[in-house]
């Protein structure tokens, strides 16, 4: 995730990019959303997630424009070296007209290159640069071909106090999703082992089974500690997910989200529905809040889903399609549950709601979130592990073997496997996650890169070279706005936290 910069892969069509930022947006995050929908009230939910997808839309439009422009700078400089080569086998060569358009615009490459390297040319040549015609036939620098993570793009138009601050957020951010990773497993496996379950009233004392002494969660514990046997020791070694893994989970995923969503409805149209969540309910806000960053959540994996689309002239109606079939989908999901079910009765894992149905419709949705959370917890803990690594790395120093192979993979999941072991509450730790590092990784970050990357352009172009991909919310109003948006969440959720302790 962090720091990486290759090349593409293999390219496809605007349709399955679609598809692709569908799946990546929509996961464990919409399993929480139906509980936290219900406890804020649907009026209010529904203004919240409406707003929130808006957000998320804009700060994507952000992330595209500069990873244009780190793709420009890539290229400048690159020519840059190009130039040097040029000169260096040409030396003696006093033919070369130095007010040739090449020349000048290998002369602009430069400047830009120095830019981004943090060596600032000479005023003179800053002028000259500044003050030549714009060529008439141009490379078009912002093409978007090469994959530029959030990483590299912080270490580009960061100083060096910002990028640790990136990592340091995106760091707490994936800690929070392996702990809901770590609680969201056993939970699934606990109840659908324990049998004496008497729905909202149950306790966490109560018996797993009538004629056992073990307890809801002594039997909670026990599947966690089986998952830390079974699935972090993966951590410490190096995989990957792979395509047919992806198509399987895919698969997995929509026929879960389908069959929850078209058994409320039978229920709904059968007359059975017992809803009864009122429209207004602010005590709920601050998870929800949490809730919908987390669940609305692409802007750090973009640069890999994007830069292989082929025709990305359209990039912005992409996003746009995809934000609002989201949308409606999360509002259609949310609705089904709340007009279907008692507020106390939908759970804060939604799968686990459907105790009701048939045994084998209800183990189905029940152990869903096991696979799909288990085969992603090792690719979350190895990119959290690579970011650690970047963070604490120093200049022409090497980990030592223990460090780097032990170490490091205890740091990783030793911290959300305690945090799971204390609780339990998905929708308190998503909600945390979402308000506090969400935040920081979804309107912070985004709108930072973009401050900056526009003043790299603009210092040695001024509005001569426009990106071709830049957001249509250029204005520096709607900068400003998403930076303010951030704040007033964290103060809003934070004040919420403490005047309505769950």
């Amino acid at each position: 995730m962090a720091g990486s910069l290759t090349e593409s892969g293999d390219l496809y069509s605007s349709k399955i990019g679609f598809i692709y930022i569908f799946n990546l947006i929509v996961g464990s995050g919409a399993l929480t959303m139906p509980k936290a929908f219900a406890d804020a009230g649907w009026l209010t939910s529904v203004v919240t997630l409406i707003l929130l997808a808006f957000m998320s839309f804009l700060t994507s439009t952000f992330i595209n424009e500069v990873m244009a422009a780190a793709n420009a700078a890539i290229r400048w400089k690159r020519q840059e070296k190009r130039q040097e080569g040029d000169e260096s086998d040409t030396s003696s060569n006093s033919s070369i007209d130095p007010d040739s358009e090449e020349t000048k615009a290998l002369l602009t490459a430069g400047a830009m290159s120095t830019s981004i390297n943090r060596s600032y040319s000479s005023p003179s040549f800053q002028c000259r640069l500044h003050g030549e015609p714009e060529p008439k036939r141009r490379r078009d620098y912002f093409e978007i071909t090469q994959r530029v993570e959030m990483g590299q793009m912080a270490s580009m138009f960061f100083n060096k106090i910002g990028v640790n601050l990136f990592y340091v957020c995106i760091i707490i951010y994936l800690y929070g999703d392996l702990a809901i990773y770590c609680a969201a497993v056993p939970k699934s496996l606990r109840n659908v082992a324990c049998h004496d379950d008497r729905g909202p009233n149950t306790s966490e004392s109560d018996p797993c089974w009538s004629s056992k002494q073990l307890t809801r969660i002594d039997a909670y514990r026990l599947f966690l500690g089986c998952f830390t046997v079974l699935v972090c020791p993966f951590v410490f070694f190096n995989i990957q997910k792979t395509k047919y893994l992806q198509i399987l989970t895919s698969i997995l995923r929509w026929l879960a989200f389908g069959m929850m969503i078209a058994l409320a409805l039978i229920n709904i149209v059968e007359g059975k529905g017992q809803g009864d969540t009122p429209p207004f309910k602010f005590s709920g806000m601050p998870n929800l809040f949490g809730v919908c960053i987390y669940s609305f959540m692409c802007q750090h994996s973009l640069p890999s889903l994007v830069t292989p689309i082929k025709n990305k002239n359209k990039l912005t109606r992409l996003f746009l399609s995809d934000f609002s079939v989201i949308m409606v989908f999360y509002l259609v999901l949310c609705f089904t549950a709340v007009f279907c079910f008692k507020t106390g009765d939908i759970q804060d894992l939604y799968t686990l709601t459907f105790k009701n149905s048939n045994k084998g419709i209800y183990y189905f949705l029940a152990l869903f979130p096991v696979f799909t959370l288990s085969t992603n917890f090792p690719i979350i803990a190895i990119t959290l592990r690579n970011n650690l690594k970047t963070l604490c790395h120093r200049e022409g120093k090497k980990f030592s073997w223990f460090v780097d192979r032990i170490l490091f993979p205890m740091v990783t999941v030793l911290p959300p496997i305690a945090v799971a072991f204390y609780t339990h509450d998905l929708e308190l730790l998503v909600g945390i996650t979402g308000s506090y590092a969400g935040v920081g990784i979804q309107y912070l970050t985004p709108a930072f890169l973009v401050y900056c990357s526009r003043k790299e352009l603009a210092k040695f172009y001024g509005h001569r070279l426009e990106n071709k991909h830049i957001s249509p919310f250029k204005h520096m109003v709607w900068v400003i706005f998403v930076i303010i948006w951030a704040v007033a969440c964290v103060i809003f959720v934070t004040v919420n936290h403490f005047l309505n302790p769950k």
